[in-house]
Order: C-alpha cells, then structure tokens, then sequence
C-alpha cells in the first residue's frame, strides 16, 4: 500500500462489483484502525463479508471514495426505514416522522484525512435527515460523528442484539 498525500481531492461516486477487492482492502484497513485504537468488538466474525458489500452494490447504496484515481473510502447511503432503528432506548431520535437516510459501513485508510467529512458532505447534499450508528468502543468514530454536527438519540440494538449508539442530524 503506498502513501498517498493527505491534501488529496477527494470524489465519491457509486461503487461497483470490480470494486470489490479494494473495497474489501479498505475495510481490512478500517479494522486494524479499531483494534489499534480498543475497538476490538465491532466488525468481527467476517462483517462486512462480500456479500453484505455486493448486496449495497446491487441497490445502489454501495459508494466508494476516491483519492488520486484510487479507491480510498466505503460506505453505504441507505433510504429509510432501517428496522433497527425502529424502537431507541435511553432517549429519542430528533424526528421520527419524516424520511431519512441511514449512512452504514464507513472505512477509509488511516492516512487518508477528510474522508468522513467528504462522505458526510455528500450525503446532506442528498438529504437533509441523516442518522447513524456506532459501536461503543468506536471512539474515533463518535468524535466524527459528534464534530460534525450529529446529536447523541440513545441505543439502538442491530439483529444480532448487539447495541450500537445512534445519532441524527437534521439541517433545514
């Protein structure tokens, strides 16, 4: 893996099935970031597989960023409802009347800076309404979440029972 420059232009567009293998790198990449930094739960057990990633693929939630023509960041746009965001304990989400998008599965190289920003970006650009969870131990990513804007709703419980913090963010 050869350094890129962090000052880099970074783009996102729609991900596509021959993406997969440097989608998969990039994620590998975002799991040795949690086990370095404590978050040694989240993303165990070969999640996300190549299935879950084609699956965001083939309904159009799968996205890439790309810095210097080369895949740098993943994540998944995804319309609501997200049924395990159906009931939150400990708290309330801001609305939970109007539509929103759920933004899954962010991964970037560690030396890529910006990217959750960009990612994020991009998304308001497409709705207003956005919620997204995390892990506990994920404190990298709840200081991105928090930074941005996002409000702490309380907890809400993944398939598996897991628990996951969840946020939203609501601009106009």
């Amino acid at each position: 893996m050869t350094s890129v420059k962090p000052s880099l232009e970074l783009s996102i567009r729609a991900a596509r099935a021959n993406d997969l293998s440097d989608i998969m790198a990039v994620l590998e990449a975002a799991k040795g970031i949690m086990r370095s930094s404590g978050n040694t739960e989240q993303w165990t057990g070969g999640y996300p597989s190549e299935e879950v990633i084609l699956q965001d693929i083939e309904r159009g939630h799968g996205q890439v960023v790309v810095a210097d023509g080369r895949i740098a960041g993943y994540f998944a746009f995804i319309p609501s409802p997200e049924p395990t965001y159906a009931k939150i304990y400990d708290g309330a989400w801001l609305d939970d009347s109007l539509p929103y998008h759920v933004v899954h599965r962010i991964a970037s190289y560690p030396e890529i800076h910006g990217v959750f920003r960009a990612i994020m970006d991009w998304c308001f650009e497409r709705d207003g309404n956005i919620r997204i969870d995390t892990h506990r131990d994920n404190h990298i990513m709840q200081h991105n979440i928090l930074k941005y804007g996002f409000r702490y709703c309380g907890i809400i419980y993944l398939a598996s029972g897991d628990e996951r913090l969840a946020y939203q963010k609501m601009n106009g």
